[in-house]
């Protein structure tokens, strides 16, 4: 462990020069042709490290960057199935952000648009591939996955990465770490539209003929607010709601976006189901329900903490503490670990400000975990 990390010091300028590449290369989730140019960036070095390249094309999407490393199906000979790394190049950032929020290294950090989310993750998969490669330690097949949709519930990539993870002995997902730890469970992810059409009628001459859509609407919010129990980690939270016309009409039309998050995998069932039976206290009202679960809970298994127990004893060898956390937010790691593959998530960069203005990565410990994430792809089993 102590070689890797010198030579994940000795690769950090390079490191950092490849995260730049791809921060500079701006890519929305929603603008197809700049992902698809991040995408090109990846690939290219991929290639030149001797990966086999494979891209998913899509259609109204960036499309998915497949990239195998190391020795070709070497799980039929010795029994050593592939490991694979999953990341996204898509970012919550439109194009032109980097005018205000330029990518630049200052006070100890990177700093720019897509570095803790997940650009520098990237470059540090990338980077201990190659560090592998050159020391002779590629004895497994590495997928690489980056997802073009990640930021936006993963629509097109989710059955590729199913399949792949399909094919892997353990996921390493390379979001950012939680802190300074690894992930070892997160929540899953639902939402849900409830639109409530009533009856439009003059507010002063024709009050009783009205049904208010905005009235209907409060009762459902409280209603299914109700439904969280802080205790099992189920939260539901109505995040954006509106409705009506003018204030001397009773309003017709209202609706409210609801966000859920579930952490057992039993919740997502019973929640889908109390959603499908809300109905409308006022009868002249008519009320529609459209949403589901969309990414499953990544559960504490014990698959995942025997690679967290892994990770934490090289993370000794490499002299610092590593910790496991949980939380509310969901990665492509949910889908894996739903599949019951092992999945251990936050093996990426260390930083802070993910989706916010102050999005940067501390630079102290980009050698150390670039190295225990290439000691993971030698020694996890």
């Amino acid at each position: 462990m102590r070689a890797l990390l010198a030579g994940a010091r000795r690769k950090q300028s390079a490191l950092l020069a490849l995260a730049r590449k791809l921060v500079l290369a701006e890519s929305p989730s929603d603008t197809k042709t700049a992902v698809d140019a991040c995408v090109a960036i990846a690939a290219e070095t991929g290639r030149a490290l001797g990966g086999h390249i494979k891209r998913h094309r899509q259609r109204g999407y960036g499309d998915v960057l497949e990239i195998r490393f190391g020795p070709r199906r070497a799980g039929k000979r010795d029994g050593l199935k592939p490991v694979l790394l999953l990341g996204h190049l898509d970012t919550v950032w439109p194009v032109g952000t980097l005018r205000h929020m330029p990518c630049r290294v200052a006070d100890g950090r990177l700093w720019g648009p897509g570095t803790l989310d997940m650009k520098v993750g990237v470059s540090m998969a990338l980077t201990a591939v190659e560090m592998l490669a050159e020391a002779d330690m590629l004895q497994r097949e590495i997928v690489l996955l980056l997802n073009s949709d990640e930021e936006i519930g993963s629509p097109v990539s989710r059955p590729i990465t199913e399949s792949l993870a399909g094919e892997c002995s353990a996921v390493f997902v390379l979001e950012p770490a939680q802190g300074l730890a690894y992930k070892t469970a997160r929540k899953g992810t639902g939402n849900w539209r409830i639109d409530i059409r009533g009856v439009a009628a003059h507010a002063g001459v024709d009050f009783e003929n009205g049904a208010s859509a905005l009235r209907e609407l409060a009762r459902a919010v409280e209603t299914v607010s109700d439904w969280t129990e802080l205790k099992r980690g189920l939260t539901v939270n109505v995040g954006v709601a509106g409705g009506g016309s003018k204030t001397n009409v009773i309003p017709a039309a209202a609706f409210a976006e609801v966000d859920v998050r579930i952490a057992k995998m039993s919740d997502g069932p019973r929640i889908e189901r109390r959603f499908a039976s809300l109905k409308a206290t006022d009868k002249r009202c008519a009320l529609t329900i459209g949403g589901g679960i969309n990414r499953p809970p990544m559960e504490r298994t014990r698959g995942t903490v025997r690679l967290f127990t892994q990770a934490r004893a090289l993370a000794a060898e490499l002299g610092f503490v590593l910790h496991e956390a949980s939380t509310g937010g969901a990665s492509d790691g949910n889908f894996t670990s739903a599949l019951g593959m092992p999945t251990l998530d936050g093996m990426g960069a260390v930083g802070e400000g993910a989706h916010a203005s102050h999005e940067s990565i501390l630079l102290e410990h980009l050698a150390p975990r670039t190295a225990l994430l290439a000691g993971m792809l030698v020694q996890s089993s």
